[in-house]
């Protein structure tokens, strides 16, 4: 199944798979690509005619949809990320690992602010990420936030 894939596909499928119920749209894979709409619409046809994706109206917004990762496609990403040479890479690394996540994170911060590039990030480290009552709630949407919506990509994310 992977070979039959495109890299545009792929990457799709793997932003899909670290996305938030925010930014499981098409604009939101669009803009987290950087590519234009038609090219993306087209890779998510031919994603959803593989049955790798379905969508999903919208329960509040009719108009519009949200992509979700079929079984099949969740297995293909649980098979193939992280790459198992990445990991056993970062394990003979140890703590320098850290630091160069740390390094790579303010490289893509600087590139994100200096090219105007939309600032996709982890719901925990946004400046509206908030703790109420003991539990994670977004100050943007004013909506709780589940315990694992606070680990993936949203489309709204701010640097504090």
């Amino acid at each position: 199944m992977l070979a039959d894939l495109q890299p545009i596909q792929l990457s799709a499928l793997m932003y899909l798979g670290r996305c938030n119920r925010y930014s499981d749209t098409p604009l939101a894979v669009t803009e987290y690509l950087g590519l234009t709409k038609g090219t993306v619409s087209q890779s998510l046809k031919a994603l959803e005619s593989k049955g790798l994706l379905t969508k999903q109206p919208d329960a509040r917004d009719k108009r519009s949809v949200h992509l979700v990762l079929t079984a099949p496609a969740q297995a293909l990403l649980d098979a193939v990320l992280p790459p198992s040479f990445l990991v056993n890479a970062a394990q003979r690394m140890g703590a320098r690992a850290e630091d160069l996540q740390g390094l790579l994170l303010e490289l893509l911060r600087n590139i994100q602010q200096g090219e105007n590039v939309p600032g996709f990030g982890l719901c925990r480290t946004c400046r509206f990420h908030q703790t109420v009552a003991g539990g994670a709630f977004c100050g943007l949407t004013q909506e709780p936030l589940q315990s694992g919506e606070v680990e993936l990509i949203c489309r709204e994310h701010q640097i504090p």
